[in-house]
């Protein structure tokens, strides 16, 4: 075999010159003849034999240099000075075309040298031939031009920013250039540019702001600061790397938005407020954006947000309240009337109603839901919502809302569809959450349903039961238990009446007149007034008879009778015609002693009807001196007196057939709040005494404390009241204080 023949150092570098030659005028546009299969194979081959001859003429370490050096003195004779040449974007373009030159050098010597990444370049765990080539333009040429370039590309980024046309792609690919040359980190890019480009932009931004906060409306101000934002992200996407978005809005949000929050959202006539009292909500949606950027950025418009919906709810108590007392200057020395039926009251409600949508459109639309907006509408018709409305509470006017809602007769002239009334239910149960005396709405509104069930003025069942629904996934099962019980009750009082009924047809007996017993639950319904009233013969026989029906079919059980929660359909037989007439049981006894007398005295009749003093007032005013003057009463004065004498009034006459006489007016406000003030005696109580029995020991202001987080579910316990609570209960002996700690209560088993 043929031994090789040796290739000496010089010779062979001299013949590889000549390729390189040739690829660098290729690369300089000066020859335009690419490389030949066959040439490229020679000098391959010849790197290759210079690299596998034996000892000491393997010049492999050799050839790694001069590898090296070609690159440098390439870009020494032909790159640095085509770039010294050229500023702006002429350098820019020059040095995107020198890198792609610089690539495809690297590519070509690369595979001419491969026999040296193969074998030396591994055992010797040095910088591949790729690596070198791009060491070389690092060190060679973006050292030299890194500032300029940089300096060009942010000159370009700030004539887009004013609203000139740039090449993006241009600056693309030199930034391209500031990543590759960091060989796998981004410490080229971030020290050399990106550091510079968020330093710019947040002068620029600073000097916009400056203007823009002197010149601009709170919207246009927004506007411009969005179309800000938005571009510097179409920037990131065009050009810049994805991990310079963060870090370049974040300077751009400082200066333009967290900077001059508070100056943007007191802004005389067009800040937030103003937003909102022109019910702005595309630029109220606008400013949640923005401000949800920066942090904490959306806790100053939720408090303007607050304060503004608070301010709305109370201007509208103030102004139902300044209604409320002109009326009553108007109505003083007239008969008082149900409180809180009045069309002030509600329209009052109603009102609020519509705040509550409004405002929770504003926190749904336009502030995405945001559970920061959420709290501050809840506190915000908490604040209004439990102020007194004209001395009444919110609780009892929106009970009594409820009423005129559910009641067959609504009073208001504004007739609703069944959906519609739904709908109004359920947003009232909703307010209901910011009610501080929950208690306080649950015995008003006991007490209306008891009227409406009773005197059967529930315009649905279906709606009645669809409340009771609601409030208790409101408020809890304890809340409605006795409310449930009511309408249960009247159901099972109807199957009681038709056994009464199949009862008297089984037993061939029968009632002078027509009766119809509602037999109830005493511990579901409020208190009724129990009188032993005398009742007419008629009356007397039929309350018998029911008597010995329910004693012949139940067990273990005493009937009670309350006859003023009762009433009665009498035919008034009149001189003109005869009328119909719906009044109550009381008031029905009392008209039937004229029957058989044509005049009896204020004595006589309370002698004969056995009925109170202060009921019979009540019960002659609204039979002589109220719109139906069934009685004629002499003298002719507006209240009855005690020496008054009462007859029948046979002249009476009414354009309808029908009537129903009002009843007899009682103070049940009063009664209602006292009935709630003692219920909430027994809870503290109750409170008090659970939390001591499992604590045993426990100092005063703990005690308070735990005492008000168990009852402010249901109503805001007052603390005076709790003090009051817990000396009454040392008095009981259920607890007792310390004697070395004054502020401490033991609890006494």
């Amino acid at each position: 075999m043929q031994e090789r023949k040796i290739i000496e150092l010089e010779g062979g570098w001299s013949f590889m010159e000549k390729g390189i030659t040739k690829l660098k005028n290729i690369l300089e546009g000066e020859e335009k003849d690419q490389f030949t299969a066959e040439q490229y194979m020679m000098l391959y081959t010849t790197i290759y034999n210079m690299c596998t001859q034996k000892p000491p003429n393997d010049y492999s370490e050799q050839l790694y240099t001069r590898y090296r050096e070609s690159f440098s003195v390439y870009i020494k004779e032909r790159v640095l000075p085509a770039l010294g040449s050229q500023r702006d974007d002429y350098l820019l373009k020059e040095l995107h075309k020198r890198w792609n030159n610089h690539k495809v050098m690297v590519r070509w010597l690369s595979r001419f040298f491969n026999y040296l990444d193969r074998y030396y370049i591994t055992r010797h765990s040095l910088p591949s031939l790729n690596d070198v080539g791009l060491i070389r333009f690092r060190d060679d040429v973006y050292m030299e031009v890194k500032k300029l370039a940089k300096d060009a590309m942010l000159a370009a980024i700030e004539k887009e920013r004013n609203g000139d046309q740039i090449d993006r792609s241009l600056l693309k690919n030199v930034l391209g250039i500031f990543i590759e040359v960091g060989m796998g980190g981004m410490d080229c890019y971030d020290e050399d540019f990106e550091q510079h480009l968020l330093a710019e932009t947040a002068s620029y931004y600073r000097k916009k702001a400056t203007v823009w906060i002197t010149e601009d409306s709170c919207p246009d101000y927004m506007q411009k600061a969005e179309d800000a934002l938005r571009m510097e992200e179409e920037r990131v996407t065009n050009y810049l790397h994805v991990d310079t978005k963060a870090k370049l809005l974040q300077e751009a949000e400082r200066e333009i938005l967290e900077q001059y929050e508070a100056e943007l959202l007191d802004k005389e006539d067009t800040g937030a407020a103003a937003l909102m009292r022109d019910d702005k909500k595309a630029d109220l949606a606008r400013m949640y954006r923005l401000f949800s950027r920066i942090p904490k950025g959306l806790e100053p418009v939720a408090a303007i947000f607050k304060k503004h919906v608070e301010g709305e709810g109370t201007k509208l108590v103030a102004q139902v309240t300044e209604a409320l007392n002109t009326r009553k200057e108007k109505d003083a020395g007239k008969p008082s009337k149900d409180s809180g039926s009045g069309t002030q009251e509600q329209t009052y409600v109603k009102t609020v109603i519509e705040l509550h949508d409004k405002y929770l459109q504003y926190v749904t639309e336009s502030f995405n839901s945001s559970s920061l907006f959420h709290k501050a509408l809840k506190e915000a018709f908490e604040a209004f919502c439990n102020k007194a409305v004209g001395g009444l509470a919110s609780a009892e006017l929106m009970a009594n809302f409820c009423n005129t809602l559910l009641s067959k007769t609504s009073g208001s002239s504004e007739k609703l569809t069944e959906d519609a009334v739904e709908d109004m239910l359920d947003k009232v149960v909703k307010l209901l959450a910011y009610i501080s005396d929950k208690d306080l709405f649950a015995e008003f509104y006991r007490k209306r349903l008891s009227r409406r069930l009773l005197q059967d003025k529930s315009a649905s069942d279906d709606h009645e039961r669809a409340v009771l629904t609601r409030l208790k996934q409101q408020c809890g099962a304890q809340f409605t238990s006795k409310m449930e019980g009511m309408v249960t009750d009247l159901q099972l009082a109807r199957e009681k009446q038709q056994a009464f009924e199949s009862w008297q047809r089984s037993n061939s007996k029968s009632s002078p007149i027509e009766l119809s017993v509602t037999v109830l639950t005493t511990g579901f319904w409020p208190a009724f007034k129990a009188v032993d009233l005398a009742l007419p013969q008629e009356m007397v026989e039929g309350v018998a008879l029911f008597k010995e029906f329910y004693e012949a079919t139940v067990k273990h059980r005493k009937l009670t009778w309350y006859y003023h929660a009762g009433h009665a359909n009498i035919r008034g037989n009149f001189k003109r015609n005869p009328i119909d007439m719906v009044m109550s049981t009381t008031q029905a006894a009392v008209v039937l002693l004229f029957n058989s007398e044509d005049k009896l005295t204020f004595s006589e009749i309370r002698e004969r009807a056995n009925l109170p003093e202060e009921d019979l007032v009540r019960i002659l005013h609204s039979l002589s001196c109220s719109k139906y003057k069934i009685l004629a009463k002499e003298p002719p004065t507006k209240t009855p007196g005690k020496t008054d004498t009462f007859s029948m009034n046979a002249n009476f006459t009414d354009r309808m057939r029908r009537i129903r006489l009002p009843a007899p007016p009682t103070d049940e406000r009063r009664k209602v709040m006292e009935n709630v003030d003692q219920d909430r005696r027994h809870a503290i109580d109750a409170a008090i005494v659970r939390t001591m029995k499992s604590r045993k020991v426990l100092q005063h202001q703990q005690l308070v404390l735990e005492v008000v987080q168990q009852l402010q579910r249901m109503f805001q316990p007052d603390i005076k009241q709790i003090k009051k609570r817990i000396e009454d209960l040392i008095q009981r002996e259920f607890l007792e204080r310390d004697p070395n700690q004054p502020n401490t209560f033991k609890y006494m088993a």
